[in-house]
């Protein structure tokens, strides 16, 4: 079996580069889904649920195409921290993160609704920041517009100024666990 047509339920930019960077061709169709965040899931959990929920809105849609949705969380511990509002909250989220481990996950869903076929991954990385202070970081905000980025940050845009080290999938704190990914879509054609 061949793959079907590619959709990937997502308007984020650094999740098309990812896969245009892995050789796949694909339609965008951004899933107009409002992501939920029930307190009494782990952040797994979440990034699991909102995947689906995208894959899903825009599989029914596009019954014929394989859908991919996706949803990277960052979070300390079980807090999660979302995409911050203002560069005030920015720089509050990153001066949280200096000096510590903090955890991306990311859920990811395909479906082909037509054979009502699915699987569902998640993936985390767990990412150590330097130790930051109120200039260094305010450096970075002004480099970098991080108001469309969980945890106030883009490790692909001036990360090397807060990323110490990573344990696991660069792609992941992307925004797509690239290798799990390519390993899930080689199922799919067998």
């Amino acid at each position: 079996m061949n793959l079907p047509a590619l959709v990937l339920a997502s308007a984020s930019p650094r999740r098309a580069e990812l896969l245009r960077q892995a050789g796949f061709e694909f339609a965008v169709v951004r899933a107009r889904i409002r992501e939920v965040q029930p307190e009494h899931l782990t952040p797994h959990e979440i990034a699991q649920i909102n995947a689906c929920r995208k894959s899903r809105s825009v599989a029914r849609k596009h019954p014929d195409a394989l859908v991919l949705g996706a949803d990277t969380i960052v979070c300390l511990g079980r807090q999660i921290l979302g995409k911050p509002a203002s560069m005030a909250e920015a720089g509050r989220m990153l001066a949280r993160l200096q000096g510590r481990t903090h955890e991306v996950v990311t859920g990811v869903c395909l479906t082909h609704w037509r054979t009502r076929r699915q699987r569902v991954l998640v993936v985390s990385t767990a990412v150590t920041f330097h130790r930051l202070d109120a200039r260094r970081i305010r450096r970075y905000l002004a480099k970098v517009n991080p108001l469309d980025k969980a945890g106030g940050y883009a490790i692909q845009e001036e990360g090397d100024d807060l990323v110490r080290g990573i344990h696991g999938s660069y792609t992941n704190v992307v925004g797509l666990p690239m290798e799990q990914l390519k390993e899930e879509l080689g199922r799919w054609r067998a």
